[in-house]
């Protein structure tokens, strides 16, 4: 096929039975690629997400009721392109509509709190994008991994994230949540291109290597996270990585379904448009 589809993007929703070892890393499923084709299809809805996201923008600021927001939750292995998903997914949006957020290991305070204490001063405001770099998901993935909680205290979290996301859903906000499925091997050769160069070694950490050999373990904790959380309110994406392309496009297309899901139109003037025309003709 020369033409990615919105069908394609939403084939990778994760269902309950879904199995991380079924989901080929390698794979680009429902489209074939050259350099053209990949041009012409990543951009082709940009104007259209331009005037969504001004939109959903207008109504926050006109506080229209029921306007809520968009979150996207990226999540994924390291160098499974979290960043470059950002970078050139949201290249053409407004900044000033967006908000970023990353989550590293928690700081002393973050782990005095709740685990979600950190993350709800960064949920999106009305009219805006929120982007998580990274996430919540931490708490169940690094931490059931590494053991840093009892397993009953994780268990109770996968509890606690439905309802979170349902709190976040019933505000009116747009979830979606992608995990960047890629392969040893892509890891392997991201990680090395890192070391050898040397405009690259900022993004390269040694904690990256210790993770690596509990590939198994995360795969473990990602099927069971993804597959205990996936919900109709907030589901999940397990979105083939290793060709970066690919998964750009994917992501980019869920975040356009979702806005056109808001219905959004241009909030209605709170003022005589003619009269004011009138006004400005003679000033």
């Amino acid at each position: 096929m020369d033409k990615f589809t919105m069908e394609e993007a939403k084939s990778h929703r994760v269902g309950p039975d879904f199995r991380i070892a079924d989901v080929d890393p390698t794979s680009t499923p429902g489209f074939e690629w050259d350099k053209e084709a990949w041009e012409r299809e990543f951009h082709e809805h940009d104007e259209e997400l331009d005037e969504l996201q001004e939109k959903l923008f207008a109504n926050g600021r006109a506080e229209v009721p029921g306007t809520g927001g968009l979150l996207l939750i990226l999540q994924g292995m390291d160098t499974s392109g979290k960043g470059g998903v950002v970078r050139h997914v949201f290249r053409a949006f407004d900044p000033q509509a967006l908000k970023i957020a990353t989550f590293g290991p928690p700081t002393a305070e973050e782990r005095r709190h709740d685990f979600l204490w950190r993350v709800r001063p960064q949920e999106p405001a009305i009219g805006q994008i929120a982007i998580f770099d990274r996430s919540h998901y931490e708490d169940v993935l690094v931490q059931r991994v590494r053991k840093m909680a009892p397993a009953e205290e994780i268990e109770r979290r996968y509890g606690r994230i439905v309802e979170y996301e349902r709190e976040l859903a019933e505000r009116n906000i747009r979830i979606i949540k992608v995990m960047l499925h890629i392969s040893e091997d892509f890891q392997k050769e991201n990680l090395i291109e890192r070391l050898e160069d040397p405009a690259k070694h900022w993004k390269y950490n040694p904690g990256d290597l210790d993770d690596r050999e509990l590939w198994d373990e995360y795969m473990e904790a990602y099927e069971i996270a993804l597959r205990r959380t996936s919900t109709d309110f907030a589901p999940w994406y397990c979105i083939p990585g290793d060709r970066k392309k690919y998964a750009r496009m994917a992501v980019k297309y869920l975040v356009l379904d979702a806005l056109r899901s808001m219905n959004l139109e241009w909030p209605a003037a709170d003022f005589d448009v003619e009269a004011e025309l009138e006004r400005a003709r003679k000033a």
